[in-house]
């Protein structure tokens, strides 16, 4: 089969070991509801929306329709150049109805790591036209992933993607400790209650580097790539509270737990907090078409565009592809799925009964941490003397090739099923992962 793929040589894959991909090439060739199809013709359940990203299933004609729809009449507009379209606003009205309240400004982007050097501008932009230049400073947090442009890389923390790069990365950069501790978290369904103390690095920070020099903190509610980790109860808070005492600008990254992961439209609302921006991707459009957003206050809007003469660009950033009219009609697509399926409930309805399912793997003897929250959820493993590499990528093979498709990162396995996903999925989830999970 390998020599029969025309180009296997020439696509590099990202986020992926090539040489080991091309001895034995696995090909996704069509997708519908909760199920992939392979080239071999074996049927694999999804357990991880794709990418965290297909969260109304897979193949919804709906999405298909309205951008064939939208291709017959306009198939391109610029958003530059004093021009746009009709769709882009109205998908801008229907996100801002989502976002918390006050976040009511859409800038759209073409994924979620444009979209996350798109808020760090904002806040570089907004501090100088409100006549602190001197705020330029990023704080990340360790063990969290802001996608892979410049910005996003050095504000994340995974050591591996800032390696090779590390010359180049953003200037004035601080990073606090990610919140997981194994010892005392372990195994703690939903928040766990240790760890709120941790958001006191940020006032450490302050007195490192002083309270005017820090533009914006940048976090993710729940940090999805480096094995879910899920934030102790209070410590969102604590954080959002330390920022807006020293007038420090708090972004919050819901690439993966916007649109119904949670139960609500975006991680904030559940958690009830209101960021200053939210970054959005993969779900806007159930990754039917690349997309992203950012919602921005309306004070950092109106401070940014007042400021500005009104015959120039108030903020000098933007892409061709921005508000792309047929990724705005798979946008309002996806949106009217997750309104008339009414799929955040559904996403609320079902975590207490995929959060028992999952907990219920404890019993695995490779098995040292079980997180969750939602529809999301994590496994740590602990390495298998006998086994040379990686844990959870075995798994991840094994699982497969049962007919399981589940995402491994360092030594954690994540699932974010679709949402929706039924009882009968969920079961077919655990108990494939049960038999892998034993047979080491």
């Amino acid at each position: 089969m390998t020599s029969s793929i025309r180009g296997l040589d020439n696509f590099w894959l990202p986020f992926t070991a090539n040489r080991m991909f091309k001895k034995s090439p696995r090909l996704i060739t069509g997708a519908k509801g909760m199920f992939y199809y392979t080239s071999q013709g074996q049927e694999v359940l999804d357990a991880t929306s794709g990418l965290w990203c297909v969260n109304a299933g897979h193949g919804r004609l709906e999405i298909r329709d309205a951008v064939a729809s939208q291709m017959e009449s306009l198939d391109y507009a610029p958003s530059f150049l004093q021009l746009s379209h009709p769709l882009a606003f109205e998908l801008a009205h229907q996100i801002s109805e989502l976002s918390p309240k006050g976040l009511s400004k859409i800038f759209f982007t073409n994924s979620g790591s444009d979209a996350v050097d798109t808020a760090l501008k904002i806040a570089l932009a907004y501090h100088q036209k409100n006549g602190e230049p001197q705020r330029s400073r990023f704080v990340g947090r360790s063990r969290s992933y802001h996608g892979v442009n410049f910005g996003g890389m050095s504000v994340g923390g995974i050591q591996n993607n800032q390696e090779a790069f590390s010359s180049s990365l953003l200037h004035g950069v601080c990073h606090m400790r990610h919140t997981h501790n194994l010892k005392k978290q372990q195994f703690s369904r939903g928040q766990p209650e240790w760890g709120a103390e941790i958001a006191d690095d940020l006032k450490n920070l302050i007195g490192m580097y002083g309270a005017k020099t820090i533009a914006a903190v940048i976090i993710e509610p729940i940090a999805g790539s480096t094995g879910l980790l899920v934030p102790p109860l209070g410590y969102l808070e604590r954080l959002l509270n330390i920022a807006r005492e020293n007038g420090i600008l708090v972004i919050f990254d819901e690439v993966i737990t916007g649109f119904g992961r949670l139960g609500v439209a975006f991680a904030a609302q559940y958690f009830n907090l209101s960021p200053d921006m939210i970054v959005m991707g993969k779900g806007i459009t159930n990754a039917s078409i690349p997309m992203g957003a950012v919602a921005v206050k309306d004070e950092i809007y109106e401070t940014v565009v007042s400021e500005s003469p009104i015959y120039s660009p108030e903020f000098f950033h933007g892409y061709t592809y921005s508000a792309h009219p047929s990724a705005c009609a798979a946008a309002l697509a996806a949106l009217k799925i997750y309104s008339d399926e009414n799929l955040f409930f559904r996403s609320s309805e079902m975590s207490k009964y995929f959060e028992d399912g999952i907990h219920s793997l404890k019993k695995a003897p490779i098995v040292v941490d079980i997180r969750n929250l939602g529809m999301l959820g994590a496994i740590e493993l602990r390495e298998v003397n006998d086994y040379i590499g990686c844990i959870a990528l075995e798994v991840h093979y094994r699982c497969f090739s049962k007919g399981l498709l589940v995402r491994h990162t360092g030594n954690s396995i994540t699932i974010s099923p679709p949402l929706i996903a039924s009882y009968q999925d969920i079961d077919q989830i655990i108990d494939t992962l049960d038999l892998v999970l034993h047979s080491f």
